[in-house]
């Protein structure tokens, strides 16, 4: 069950991404490419992880989705950081954010756990 809330709240991190991602295309083609890519590997190693039946398997899925929303965290602190986006934006962001980061953390901490 907390692996779909997990997703659910990543999906909801890339909705209220998308406007930002748009803005910053127009900005730093390169940054807004690579944000897309780190919020999308977010989201699908969460759902392949889900998939997974042993723990070992979803555990390094898991690893993988945070530090991709980690990245994306980065590349919002640095558009903002460069004059692309307004530090409002980005503190808005921040709780989605931590939100995923938060749920991939107990995650991977019950699955370590559960397979020793």
């Amino acid at each position: 069950m907390h692996r779909f809330i997990t997703l659910d709240v990543a999906f909801e991190f890339a909705h209220r991404l998308a406007p930002v991602l748009v803005a910053l295309r127009r900005k730093d083609r390169s940054l807004e490419d690579q944000l897309r890519r780190a919020v999308a590997s977010c989201v699908l190693n969460i759902s392949e992880g889900d998939g997974k039946s042993s723990l070992r398997d979803q555990a390094r899925y898991f690893e993988i989705a945070r530090g991709s929303c980690r990245e994306a965290r980065a590349a919002l602190r640095l558009a903002a950081m460069w004059g692309y986006l307004d530090e409002t934006t980005v503190t808005d962001l921040d709780a989605p954010a931590d939100r995923v980061c938060a749920l991939l953390s107990r995650l991977i901490a019950r699955a370590g756990s559960a397979s020793r």
